[in-house]
């Protein structure tokens, strides 16, 4: 199988955003204060009390600090608001509000970008605070001195001290909320950490303590939950508390930039469970938030998420297009962005082996993240693919040094995806070495790791979370249907209430009372009819998608299973064929390999499939001309053009249609371009008439002998095809010309022939 399709198709591209998302974040996702401004300088003007006009001040004065927009006029209004309100405390003695306004002092200074002034001024605030016994108030200084600080990994630790200490305060002083606000921080900063054993627990009690005191909103915990456990790999989890971020926003009617985090998060959940079309959903759907909201750095994360998508359909160029265009249409400045950007451009160009290109970005991420990628806590991400980009470029030493390390950094997060991943490759290296003992035991590993993440249980399980999530939605736009007909009723009761009175006739109100009763003993005596058989189909329903699933699930099984031993039949199979040296021997066993991966491929694609019986040959003749193409790209120089319908064939059609296809390939890559010279193959597959289908292999090569008989011949491959060809029931012709075509024509297989 071709490795570059492999690593696209089946193994995400590990994207380091999360630090980078969470440190924009931090800054523009704390709460504004919510106040409403004209009431709160009508209160002011009103109020004949110092003490309370001091506290209104100061109430007003944090509003325009924390307003959205940074905008000079608004930090003016708060520095003279919060002057006033100093003037006054010192007027009154009131040592509460003198603090506060401190507080505010540094605050604005920060917000002007005068750090190092915001910095002295906060910490004379919190010293303040501690002499007068403040708790709460201290605690609100040593939190906004942990803000001070920017998520360079450097200091990350004062953060996290600084908060513990705000934290301590606020559960001294029994300040709910604002301990639910640092525990969700510290959570936050250890998963900017990668540390997601310390971060879920912190997040779980700040759930705990934020539903203690009733708090809805609970999006940004759920989003953060989510983060840590993709993190995990426990990818189930992960989609559950997203699935929850996005119905709690939603609830909330939560438009900002944290509902485009929780799309994006919830889309990369999808990207990991191999859910393309939900991924792009949600990515798009974040992409658009974030342009709404004017976030040029959030909109770039989207942006190069859904770019990983397209590497991942193959769309290469687009991707890089895609990088390059939203850097210059949203421009930002922030050096570790532009590297996460750098390494998916490094990794794209290794895909397409444009090495001179991926060199380039190569030695940027070196130069920036070590040669293990060990600075910045970005070393899985990157190890990953520095491995990858080593087993291409064939520097197998420096390969595997970096791959026993990734190994070893995965096994110790429990990340089964990323190891199967890694010792894919592994097994890739060693066998290109000829180191067949080890690549096997490699592939082992691999199967093991990737079974065990992506089993039919689990995937069972995720699709449950995804139905629940679709039935509440679903739900939720019932109840307000529910409500517009209830509020409709209420219209047209009134409407008819005041023509019967306009017309005056009592008479007729009677009569329509009386007709009104009996129609609605007559509705409700049907109604309880109909639900009662309603009752009775939805059981019987519900039995037969029971019976339904359970079928399903096991034939998925079974071909696994098939798939699973046939893979293990081409590996020992290959193992033999090192202990042989007679060629007929090797070319026999060879021979098998190929015909038995033609089968497996079918059992593998209907495993992981919902369409348990057809076979998509687009797909599969796709896939097999890339698995023999590999098998002898470093032996013949021979190129493949295919032209194939999107044909979908019964499983009995569709094994000897695969065969025969093997047999074609193989005969002509090894027979018709002797002595290592040039050659093209041209594959197509079209429908021909109404459930008539052709299939013709060609080349250029040096054709069959002039005498050859096909009657006569003991060519097995030959012999296989006419044989395979008798079975779908169609015609097998030859043309010897200017190379040799194989052409085979045949009708689809339906449920009921009635030409038979």
């Amino acid at each position: 199988m071709n490795f570059i399709l492999y690593f696209i198709n089946r193994n995400p591209l590990k994207i380091f955003y999360f630090s980078l998302v969470l440190l924009f974040l931090s800054i523009s996702l704390r709460a504004q204060t919510r106040e409403n401004p004209v009431l709160l300088r009508k209160q002011i003007s009103s109020s004949k009390n110092d003490t309370q006009k001091t506290t209104l001040l100061l109430r007003l004065s944090d509003f325009y600090i924390t307003k959205q927009g940074e905008v000079k006029k608004d930090l003016d209004s708060a520095a003279i608001l919060n002057r006033e309100a100093n003037l006054l405390s010192v007027k009154t003695g009131d040592k509460l509000n003198k603090g506060k306004s401190m507080f505010l002092e540094a605050k604005i200074d920060k917000e002007r970008g005068n750090k190092t002034v915001a910095f002295s001024k906060m910490k004379q605030a919190v010293n303040y605070f501690e002499t007068h016994k403040m708790t709460e108030q201290t605690g609100e200084g040593y939190e906004e001195l942990s803000f001070m600080y920017d998520n360079d990994p450097k200091n990350i630790d004062i953060k996290i001290k600084l908060k513990e200490k705000a934290l301590m305060l606020y559960k001294n002083s029994g300040a709910k909320l604002k301990q639910g606000s640092v525990l969700k921080d510290l959570g936050e900063l250890y998963n900017i950490m990668e540390n997601p054993d310390k971060s879920i627990p912190l997040l779980k009690e700040a759930l705990s303590v934020y539903q203690s005191v009733k708090f809805k909103e609970l999006q940004g915990v759920y989003n953060f939950l989510s983060q840590a456990e993709v993190q995990k790999a426990d990818y189930e989890e992960a989609l559950r508390y997203g699935l929850l971020a996005e119905k709690t926003a939603e609830s909330l009617d939560d438009n900002s930039l944290q509902m485009s985090s929780i799309c994006n998060h919830v889309g990369m959940v999808y990207y990991y469970l191999r859910q393309n079309d939900d991924a792009l959903k949600y990515w798009k759907k974040a992409l658009t938030i974030a342009k709404k909201n004017n976030d040029n750095s959030y909109v770039r994360t989207v942006a190069n998420n859904i770019s990983t998508m397209l590497i991942r359909q193959k769309k290469f160029e687009e991707a890089i297009a895609m990088i390059k265009e939203y850097k210059a249409r949203y421009p930002i400045t922030d050096q570790e962005f532009e590297m996460t950007e750098n390494y998916i451009l490094f990794s794209t160009y290794t895909i397409l082996k444009k090495f001179s290109n991926a060199e380039m970005y190569y030695k940027i991420l070196v130069d920036y993240y070590g040669e293990n990628g060990e600075k910045n806590n970005k070393q899985i991400s990157l190890l990953r693919s520095f491995v990858f980009y080593h087993y291409q470029t064939r520097n197998y030493n420096a390969m595997y040094r970096e791959a026993k390390l990734f190994d070893s950094i995965a096994k110790k997060n429990g990340n089964d995806m990323l190891r199967s991943e890694n010792h894919l490759i592994w097994f890739k290296a060693d066998s290109a070495r000829g180191k067949y003992l080890d690549a096997i035991e490699h592939y082992q590993l691999y199967k093991k790791l990737s079974d065990s993440v992506f089993n039919g249980e689990k995937s069972k399980q995720i699709n449950s979370l995804k139905i629940q999530f679709e039935t509440d939605q679903k739900d939720k736009n019932i109840q307000l249907l529910t409500q517009k007909g209830k509020v409709q009723e209420i219209q047209i009761t009134n409407d008819t209430f005041v023509k019967y009175i306009f017309i005056g006739s009592i008479l007729v109100l009677i009569i329509f009372a009386a007709l009104l009763y009996n129609r609605s003993r007559l509705k409700s005596n049907a109604n309880k009819t109909l639900e009662l058989k309603r009752k009775q189909i939805d059981e019987q329903n519900e039995q037969l998608k029971k019976l339904l699933s359970e079928k399903e699930w096991l034939l998925k099984e079974i071909h696994h299973r098939v798939k699973n031993n046939l893979q293990i039949v081409i590996s020992l199979l290959n193992t033999q064929s090192a202990y042989l040296e007679n060629e007929d021997a090797l070319m026999a066993i060879q021979n098998s390999q190929h015909r038995m991966h033609a089968m497996s491929l079918i059992h593998q694609k209907l495993y992981q499939s919902d369409n348990l019986s057809m076979i998509d040959m687009s797909w599969y003749i796709y896939e097999l001309i890339s698995y023999i193409r590999e098998c002898y790209s470093s032996e013949k120089k021979v190129s493949f053009t295919m032209d194939i319908d999107k044909v979908f064939l019964d499983v009995s059609q569709a094994v000897p249609m695969g065969l025969i296809v093997n047999e074609a390939i193989n005969n002509t890559v090894k027979y018709a371009f002797p002595e290592n010279r040039k050659g093209e193959v041209i594959v197509t597959f079209k429908s021909i008439g109404k459930d008539y289908f052709e299939l013709i292999v060609s080349d250029n090569g040096v054709g069959l002998p002039e005498d050859f008989n096909i009657d006569e011949s003991e060519s097995l491959g030959m012999n296989l095809m006419r044989g395979l060809t008798d079975q779908l029931d169609g015609t097998f012709l030859l043309e010897n010309k200017n190379g040799l075509k194989i052409i085979i024509t045949f009708r689809k297989k339906t449920e009921i022939d009635i030409s038979k």
